[in-house]
């Protein structure tokens, strides 16, 4: 029988896995890499708004990978930066970096509603609920470490 561990771990590992594919499969059609597609997203939502370091925090992602992350949208035509300082310059998606952050905003809107095949809304709003306090949980213990038993 698999315990509440294994279970919790395959899904996490599961759901991560498939939804990395299924954006790898979408950000190839603009040359980028699928761990992109939230910094893509997360850029458009905020519109012209944001800076790298502001990124960092939205997207959870460390300096170095959001640094990469920008320098591929750059060279791709996808965004430019207005300001001389790499983490303070607002980032503006081009015309091409706002429709390619629009199809693929809507492909994860589609992937997710077609995640939740079968649940009913208010299951759905506890799952929503019930995964945002383990998240938090878990980067609590994360921080602080697991407590002596």
């Amino acid at each position: 029988m698999i315990d509440r561990f294994e279970q919790f771990s395959l899904a996490i590992f599961n759901i991560s896995r498939y939804w990395n594919k299924i954006a790898a499969e979408e950000m190839k059609k603009y040359g980028l890499k699928g761990a992109y597609a939230i910094t893509l997203v997360t850029i458009y939502r905020c519109d012209g708004d944001v800076t790298a370091s502001r990124l960092c925090e939205l997207c959870s992602k460390d300096k170095a990978e959001i640094s990469r992350t920008i320098a591929a949208m750059e060279e791709k035509g996808f965004l430019k930066r207005e300001g001389k300082n790499f983490y303070r310059a607002n980032l503006i998606l081009t015309e091409a970096g706002k429709n390619a952050a629009q199809d693929i905003s809507s492909k994860a809107t589609l992937a997710v509603e077609l995640t939740e095949k079968g649940v009913s809304d208010e299951k759905r709003d506890v799952f929503f609920e019930v995964l945002g306090i383990m998240s938090n949980n878990l980067k609590e213990i994360s921080r602080e470490g697991l407590p002596e038993q």
